[in-house]
């Protein structure tokens, strides 16, 4: 069984101080932790089908996610074909790993079978037209799909989560006959990693104490300053360590992630096409009130 120890480094990497992992609990690591600290995106697929039953089970995982009142606001289209895993690739940023992967997921928020049972009782289904509803279906909706992705990845595949679904959502909706009230957020690419390709790694995150405060998000009388003051230490601390990480995977020259984040939301255009989602939402029957 892998040391938790070595998990931990590989999760958080190492600034010239040293490593940027937090100190391991005394806990033995067991197969459940092992699979979810060594996730990573996989790009290179073997193109050999999967195993019968593969798709039933991942299934089964997504819907043993939680589900807010248990109201299981979302589907997935499931594409194995290769013509339409082609289509649904030119449109997903045209992403050479989707038609490799023998299954693509395309994971939706879907208002429709709740629109479904109003008719069928008779009752107006007001709540739909809410934000609410909307912001509901779209965390079920990421729920179930890294369930099906942690499922995976302990069967011994490889997934990649693809964003670019909502690249061109009019184009993708039409391609899946996606019914009002369901919207496409993202895909999930699964298959065998190629191993004659370079393997995936594990990528460094953000330190913890930047994502997770204790019990308030700032000391009370704080005025930010101080906050802000310690914010711009982790991220630069941060940044020493993802240059670091790229150093060793030969891309030298990436840019700082603070650079990067700042100008991959920078403009209109660096959000390839997705700042017309709300449109489109509306479009769908999804009201946002």
């Amino acid at each position: 069984m892998v040391n938790l120890s070595s998990l931990l480094e590989a999760r958080y990497g190492a600034t010239s101080s040293g490593s940027a992992a937090p100190p391991a609990a005394p806990i033995a690591a067991n197969p459940t932790l092992e699979t979810l600290l060594q996730h990573k995106s996989v790009r290179n697929f073997l193109p050999d089908p999967l195993a019968p039953g593969t798709l039933e089970l991942l299934t089964a995982a997504a819907q043993s996610a939680a589900t807010s009142s248990n109201l299981q606001t979302w589907s997935a289209v499931a594409i194995t074909t290769p013509s339409i895993k082609s289509q649904a690739a030119t449109l997903c940023g045209d992403q050479e790993f989707i038609r490799a992967a023998p299954l693509f997921l395309v994971f939706c928020a879907d208002l429709a079978r709740l629109t479904t049972t109003c008719a069928q009782h008779g009752t107006p289904g007001t709540g739909l037209e809410f934000l609410e509803m909307y912001t509901m279906a779209a965390i079920d909706a990421s729920l179930a799909a890294q369930n099906a992705c942690v499922a995976a990845e302990s069967l011994g595949l490889g997934t990649c989560y693809v964003g670019a679904a909502r690249n061109r959502p009019r184009e993708l909706a039409s391609l899946l006959s996606l019914p009002p009230r369901v919207v496409a957020l993202f895909g999930l690419a699964v298959g065998r990693p190629d191993p004659g390709a370079p393997p995936a790694t594990v990528k460094p995150r953000l330190a913890q104490d930047e994502v997770v405060r204790r019990e308030t998000w700032g000391q009370a009388g704080d005025d930010g300053a101080q906050q802000k003051q310690e914010e711009a230490a982790r991220l630069a601390a941060y940044n020493e360590v993802l240059a670091d990480f790229n150093a060793k995977q030969g891309r030298g020259d990436a840019p700082v992630w603070t650079y990067r984040s700042a100008h991959r939301i920078a403009t209109v255009e660096s959000l390839h096409g997705r700042d017309i989602f709300r449109e489109v939402l509306e479009e769908r029957g999804f009201q946002l009130r």
